[in-house]
């Protein structure tokens, strides 16, 4: 065992999380936790963990970017011919997570995954930077390319190809939309005696809150 790295442990103390101080609607809950991590100038506070998992189970998890969230749920863009996006396809369960280390909360999201409109993926395209725009027609994602040379050459001819022009949005590259069935929120406390309470969403589409054991 690497012991600088098992002593490694923080107490945290900054606040707690009571049933009382929750709202009913868990989007309206992550709303007000989001907008704390903003007016906390986190940095990328929109960034996320998303897991998804092949059908046989095996799974994979990276950081993605938050780029929409309402009552339908938590929104991501990005290829659909990708490594998540195939598994995605395959198996349309996701699990997300967000961690504010300087406010020491945690939300684990967990739901099916929907494609969103086309319209909402063309909207949120044309609102991109241009080169983030010709990235998504550059990149093969999670595919094997020989150089970075190849992918900055594509890049100047693409440019060069629709100067003074409207890009398309690549069909092969949207939206994705978690819907959850769970959300956690997790504060953290000391002696490791975390918050953690539970929205579980039931069959009438009410949502049951329930507090788990550190």
């Amino acid at each position: 065992m690497d012991a600088s790295v098992a002593n490694l442990r923080q107490d945290y103390t900054k606040q707690g999380l009571r049933e009382i101080d929750l709202d009913p609607n868990p989007f309206k809950q992550f709303k007000t936790w989001f907008d704390q991590a903003l007016a906390a100038q986190l940095p990328e506070p929109n960034a996320m963990t998303l897991a998804t998992a092949t059908i046989e189970g095996k799974p994979s998890a990276r950081m993605v970017l938050l780029k929409d969230f309402s009552d339908r749920g938590f929104v991501f863009y990005t290829n659909y011919h990708s490594h998540k996006g195939q598994e995605i396809a395959l198996n349309p369960q996701a699990a997300l997570v967000f961690w504010w280390a300087q406010l020491e909360r945690q939300v684990r999201i967990e739901g099916k995954v929907e494609l969103v409109s086309p319209q909402e993926s063309d909207e949120y395209f044309h609102s991109r930077p241009i080169n983030s725009q010709l990235g998504a027609w550059v990149s093969n994602q999670s595919q094997v390319v020989d150089s970075r040379e190849v992918l900055e050459q594509r890049q100047a001819q693409l440019k060069a190809q629709y100067e003074q022009q409207v890009i398309p949005r690549p069909q092969h590259w949207g939206g994705f939309r978690v819907v959850p069935t769970e959300i956690e929120f997790w504060q953290g406390r000391p002696s490791r005696l975390h918050d953690r309470l539970l929205y579980h969403l039931q069959e009438d589409n009410s949502w049951l809150i329930e507090r788990l054991s550190p």
